[in-house]
C-alpha cells in the first residue's frame, strides 16, 4: 500500500506546515497547554483558521468550510497534531467535529445555515446531551423528555458527564418523546440553546460542574425543568434520533488526530531516557522492562496511526465508519492508558509532578495523561461497548442474552 500523498496534498500539507509556524502564537504550541487556560489566545488563534477555511476544511463552502477532500482534513488534522499546536476542536467542543457533520447529514436547511457557520466562526460552543445517570452505556434508557406543546417542545430531565455545558451555547440533546415505544425507537434529537440573547442561562437550565481527577473543570451536570424550545429544533424526524445518535457516536469515535499526540508522547519519553541514562536514586532508564515496554509502546503508536489511515480512506471514499471507528476508538484510548503507566515508570518519582510544577518533566504532560486517560475508555462509550460494536457489526457475532 502506498501511503504518500499526491502533488495536491503534499503541497496542501506544506502549506499548513508553514501557516502554523508563521501564525501559531507561542504560548499555545507544546502541546502540553490546556487551550482554556489561555483562552484569548485561543479565540485569535480560531479566527485565523476560521478566515482559511481551515477550521473543517472537509465542510461545504457555502457552511463555512473549504469544501476539500477528507483527505486533506486529515492532512491537517496530521500537521496540527506534528507541529504540537491546539485543536481548535477543542473550543468548539463537540461542534466541529460532531456536531457539524451529524447536522450536515440530517438537519434542515434551516439548520444548517443558522449554526454551521457560527460553529466555524467560534461565535457558539456546543455540548452533547446524551448520558445521564442510570442511562451511559446503554443509552437507549434514557430518561429525559420532550414532550410536544403546540409550536414547542417541553424537556424535563438530567444529562452528566456534559463536557463544557458551562461554556456551551448550544446542546444537541438525545431526549424521549414516546414513552411507548420499544426504547430504540422513541428517542429524537433536538438543539437546545444553553444561554439567552444576554448570555445568561436559558431559562429552565441549570448547569453544575464535575472535577474530574486530574483537576480540571470539563464535565457537568444539565437539569433541565419545563425547558421550552422551538419544534424547529427537532434535528430530522421525530422518534429517529436512536438511528442518528449510532451515527453521531460513529463520527466522534473516528476522531483521528490522536495517533500522532502518542507518537509524540512516546518519542518523548524515549528521548528523556536517552538524557538520563542511570541517573538519580532509582536508576529506571537501566531497567530491561522498561526498555521492552517502550519499545512496545513505539510499536502500538504505528497500529494506532494505521487504524486511522484505514478510518479516513473509508472517509475519502464517500463511506461512513461503523465497527471501524469503534477500532480507533477501543485501541486508542486503551493505549493512552498503557502509554501512561510506561510513562510513569520511566519518569520516576518525577512523573508525579503535575503541570504546574516547573521540576516536572515533559511538562507535567504524563502525571495529567495518568489521571486524564481514566476517562478516556469511558467518554464516547466504554471500551466494553466498543468491543460488543467490533463483535457484533464487524464479525457478525450473536448478541448475549
Amino acid at each position: 500500500m502506498d501511503f504518500r500523498f499526491s502533488p495536491e496534498e503534499e503541497a496542501f500539507r506544506q502549506e499548513v506546515r508553514e501557516f502554523i509556524e508563521r501564525e501559531c502564537p507561542p504560548e499555545l504550541r507544546g502541546g502540553d497547554a490546556n487551550p482554556l487556560d489561555r483562552l484569548p489566545a485561543m479565540v485569535e488563534w480560531r479566527k485565523k483558521l476560521a478566515a482559511k477555511g481551515w477550521l473543517a476544511p472537509a465542510w461545504p463552502k457555502e457552511y463555512g468550510g473549504a469544501g476539500m477532500t477528507i483527505m486533506q482534513q486529515f492532512i491537517y488534522n496530521l500537521e496540527t497534531a506534528r507541529l504540537r499546536a491546539p485543536s481548535p476542536m477543542f473550543m468548539a467542543g463537540l461542534g466541529i467535529a460532531v456536531v457539524g457533520p451529524t447536522l450536515i447529514l440530517f438537519g434542515s436547511e434551516e439548520q444548517k445555515k443558522s449554526y454551521l457557520p457560527k460553529i466555524l466562526s467560534g461565535e457558539h460552543i456546543w455540548c452533547q446531551g446524551f448520558s445521564e445517570p442510570n442511562a451511559g452505556s446503554d443509552l437507549a434508557s434514557l430518561q429525559t423528555t420532550a414532550v410536544r406543546d403546540g409550536d414547542e417542545y417541553v424537556i424535563n430531565g438530567q444529562k452528566i458527564w456534559t463536557t463544557l455545558a458551562h461554556l456551551a451555547h448550544y446542546m444537541l440533546l438525545l431526549a424521549r418523546t414516546d414513552p411507548t415505544v420499544p426504547k430504540h425507537k422513541g428517542l429524537s434529537y433536538f438543539i437546545v440553546p444553553m444561554r439567552d440573547e444576554r448570555g445568561n442561562p436559558y431559562p429552565g437550565i441549570t448547569v453544575r460542574p464535575l472535577y474530574n481527577m486530574a483537576g480540571t473543570h470539563e464535565f457537568n451536570q444539565v437539569f433541565f425543568e419545563n425547558v421550552r424550545i422551538p419544534a424547529k429544533n427537532l434535528v430530522g424526524q421525530e422518534n429517529q434520533g436512536w438511528y442518528m445518535a449510532v451515527r453521531t457516536l460513529d463520527i466522534e469515535r473516528s476522531n483521528i488526530g490522536s495517533a500522532v499526540g502518542q507518537q509524540q508522547t512516546v518519542e518523548d519519553l524515549i528521548r528523556f531516557v536517552q538524557e538520563n541514562k542511570g541517573k538519580g536514586p532509582e536508576r529506571v532508564s537501566l531497567i530491561p522492562s522498561l526498555r521492552y515496554e517502550l519499545a512496545e509502546r513505539y510499536l502500538e503508536t504505528e497500529v494506532s496511526m494505521l487504524l486511522s489511515y484505514r478510518v479516513v480512506t473509508l472517509q475519502n471514499r464517500g463511506l461512513l465508519p461503523n465497527y471501524e471507528a469503534s477500532a480507533v476508538k477501543l485501541y486508542s484510548m486503551e493505549l493512552n492508558q498503557r502509554i501512561a503507566n510506561t510513562g510513569m515508570k520511566a519518569l520516576g518519582l518525577y512523573g508525579q509532578l503535575a503541570r504546574a510544577s516547573r521540576w516536572a518533566p515533559l511538562r507535567g504532560r504524563v502525571e495529567f495523561m495518568y489521571l486524564r486517560s481514566v476517562a478516556n475508555t469511558i467518554e464516547g462509550g466504554t471500551s466494553e461497548i466498543q468491543r460488543n460494536v467490533i463483535a457484533i457489526r464487524g464479525l457478525g457475532l450473536p448478541r448475549g442474552d
